[in-house]
């Protein structure tokens, strides 16, 4: 029987339906494997993900197929947003017996958990060189019944490897300025100068670098950097990897000019890249660019900065939202071909010049296809083409036209968006992840303050109220955090690392926004979590608590991929906590976590991104903003958006009522003893023990952190 119709992941629950006997991840499966002395077949997977389809069109819906799967096999689905322990354990494993991975990520193990045969997307027929499905299913049947024990040596080989590889880089200590300054020169080596962005296709939003670079330019002064910043995201915002009419990026591009995306929508690039182009817009605001006019650096590209933050902000709150206030996970990249009624990659965004002129009718049609990129050959498939911006101006309309012809173009956009909102929609993820969730409060409290969109600040509050009171358990003795949820529903499964790495960051950016100390306190007891159940005694970080579910490893990885790392997430989380409290436990264990990125920092920054942003907070200091006042009173105000738009790294800002000098009165210690100065709101910015004058201009604040002026 097939036992995933009462899981809460909408992944697993896709497959309730195939003739597979799918069990979901149990000690119960392995059980019923050791029983009928039978292999495992781990299928892990996600519920955007193209070739996941595929796969189980072609061979889990296939009734042959699934029963020498049900006769020879358990069968044990995972969906890998809900266990990425099990994902990054088994996929370790894949990529050290292959060279490569991904998902579908398909391992054969043995009823003890230890893997034996490993593959990622097989086809139904043998094809370019892969076997077929069936053929690995036969293979791995005649292994394991007439070479037992070459399995188990196998197995046993391969669980040693993985054990002996646990890492050791708290004493490595954290890294310095030449350190970051080799990192800065391996990414000049792997940038891609015509295109943007770094590396070949497939090519990937280099989120968590562009901010390091970004970092790295307000440290140092470094116009490289930033020039990197500036070109990339102009490429990826003029190509088809973001959406141009409903905002927001696609996962990445199967090309290297950001032309033709991978279209699912990942919840956590999208926080990301929001955060980025919105730091892009503070950091060129310096340029004194402020009304966007101009070229290059502070002109065009901070209005691009503005409108792509704010339309990705905007994305995320109109289609990835839930009722309950927090935020999906993904939208898929598959949905209903109109025409042909089948699930097809893209078919919700692609287009042909005959479509446009069915919804705009033929002059329109003609300037919109112009405007878009939309050619008769087609860019995509089947004579389609993914909307770019070849020829358009940074501020939204036709290049060198006037404010009526970039209102006809707004107006084009709208008709088409209301065009496509009639189409099948993708299928979307709903359940909450923590950690992701953790990302998205941090960016839409950011860009609420910086764009003055209180509604993305009150949506931001809202997830981080979801938060706590679904996803915290408090219980005396058993404190946690969990994974996800849906509907409203706690799931079952513990957050790893990245969850309470991340939801501490963004909760600590909604403090610094609202003025509300309770969200310091929240971090702060995710924070000592990470000290308790995650840090080993050299300094180093476990994605999963001691105390949780024994795998065949412990995970391990400090590597920013997709989204940062747990290791660097916990690291910046732990050093702005201790910024705020002055707490010397949070910061050495950031410096000590911060080994890491000594280590690979100078060999692979590409893989490193978040932790040598985090170093270049560390190096700065980082530094302490204290803004006394009353809200509503628009001194205060002044002051306190001034600070926030600070660009010196990592700067952590509080700002509220003058404190007792014992912090009572309060939740902000960086508010004790600060005192107001001729009875007005007044800044104080302080770094390594030492503070600057206290004041209260706008203009001298923002010369203490490099700020531009509101």
């Amino acid at each position: 029987m097939n036992r995933l119709a009462g899981v809460t992941s909408p992944y697993l629950l896709q497959h309730a339906d195939n003739p597979v006997d799918w069990w979901p991840w149990a000690p119960d499966a392995f059980e019923e494997a050791k029983r009928r002395d039978v292999p495992v077949l781990l299928s892990v997977g996600y519920s955007a993900c193209h070739w996941c389809h595929v796969m189980a069109h072609e061979s889990f819906e296939d009734e042959l197929t699934a029963a020498y799967m049900n006769e020879h096999f358990v069968n044990v689905k995972v969906d890998r947003e809900e266990r990425p322990d099990i994902d990054a354990v088994y996929m370790e494993a894949v990529q050290a017996a292959t060279g490569h991975g991904g998902w579908p990520m398909t391992v054969f193990l043995t009823p003890e958990g230890e893997p034996f045969y490993f593959g990622t997307y097989f086809p139904p027929e043998p094809r370019q060189g892969m076997p077929s499905f069936m053929q690995v299913l036969e293979g791995v049947r005649a292994a394991w019944v007439g070479r037992r024990e070459e399995v188990a040596d196998v197995a046993q080989k391969i669980v040693r490897d993985l054990a002996g590889r646990q890492l050791d880089y708290g004493k490595a200590g954290a890294p310095g300025p030449e350190e970051l300054a080799q990192a800065l020169l391996g990414l000049t080596r792997e940038y891609d100068a015509p295109r943007g962005g770094f590396g070949g296709a497939p090519k990937f939003p280099p989120s968590m670098v562009l901010e390091f670079l970004l970092r790295h330019h307000a440290r140092t002064g470094s116009e490289g950097a930033l020039q990197m910043v500036a070109d990339t995201c102009e490429a990826m915002a003029r190509g088809g990897i973001y959406d141009q009419l409903g905002g927001g990026f696609a996962r990445y591009s199967v090309d290297r000019e950001w032309v033709v995306p991978h279209f699912e929508k990942m919840l956590y690039d999208n926080a990301l890249l929001c955060r980025v182009y919105a730091h892009l817009w503070r950091a060129t605001a310096r340029d004194g660019a402020d009304d966007g006019a101009g070229d290059g650096i502070g002109g065009g590209i901070r209005e691009l900065a503005r409108r792509v933050a704010l339309e990705t902000a905007d994305f995320m709150v109109r289609e990835l939202r839930t009722a309950q206030g927090g935020f999906a996970s993904a939208l898929d990249a598959d949905s209903e071909d109109p025409v042909s009624g089948e699930h097809v990659e893209g078919a919700y965004y692609a287009w042909t010049p005959a479509q446009l002129r069915e919804v705009l009718g033929e002059e329109d049609g003609e300037l919109a296809a112009a405007y878009f990129g939309v050619t008769e050959e087609g860019t995509f498939e089947h004579g389609m083409s993914v909307l770019q911006l070849p020829e358009d101006g940074l501020a939204g309309g036709p290049a060198g036209g006037s404010e009526a012809d970039a209102d006809r173009m707004a107006g084009i956009r709208r008709r088409l968006l209301a065009a496509r909102d009639l189409r099948p929609a993708p299928g979307r993820d709903d359940k909450i992840v923590a950690a992701w969730n953790g990302l998205a409060i941090a960016a839409l409290a950011e860009c609420g303050a910086y764009f003055d969109r209180p509604d993305l600040v009150e949506r931001a509050t809202e997830a981080a109220d979801l938060l706590v009171r679904v996803h915290f358990d408090v219980a005396a003795g058993k404190a946690r955090l969990a994974r996800t949820s849906k509907d409203g529903q706690v799931g079952a499964n513990a957050g790893v690392l990245e969850d309470y790495g991340d939801v501490a960051e963004g909760f600590l950016a909604l403090a610094s926004v609202t003025g509300e100390g309770v969200w310091l306190e929240f971090a702060g007891f995710l924070l000592d979590l990470v000290l308790d159940r995650f840090t080993a005694e050299d300094g180093s970080l476990y994605d999963t608590a001691h105390d949780a579910e024994k795998l065949i490893r412990r995970p391990q990885d400090p590597t920013d991929t997709a989204a940062p790392s747990g290791w660097t997430a916990a690291a910046g989380a732990l050093l702005s906590y201790a910024a705020h409290t002055g707490s010397q436990a949070h910061r050495t264990a950031a410096e000590r976590a911060l080994g890491v990125v000594h280590a690979l920092g100078p060999r692979v920054p590409r893989f490193i991104g978040h932790g040598l942003s985090v170093a270049e907070a560390l190096l700065d200091g980082p530094r302490e903003v204290a803004v006394v006042g009353r809200a509503q009173d628009p001194a205060f105000e002044a002051l306190h958006r001034t600070a926030l738009l600070g660009t010196a790294p990592g700067a952590v800002v509080a700002a509220g009522l003058p404190q007792e000098a014992d912090g009572s009165g309060g939740e902000f210690p960086l508010l004790a003893e600060r005192t107001l100065v001729h009875d007005r709101p007044t800044a104080y910015v302080c770094r390594h023990f030492v503070c600057a004058r206290p004041t209260t201009d706008p203009v001298e604040l923002a010369e203490q952190l490099g700020a531009v002026r509101p």
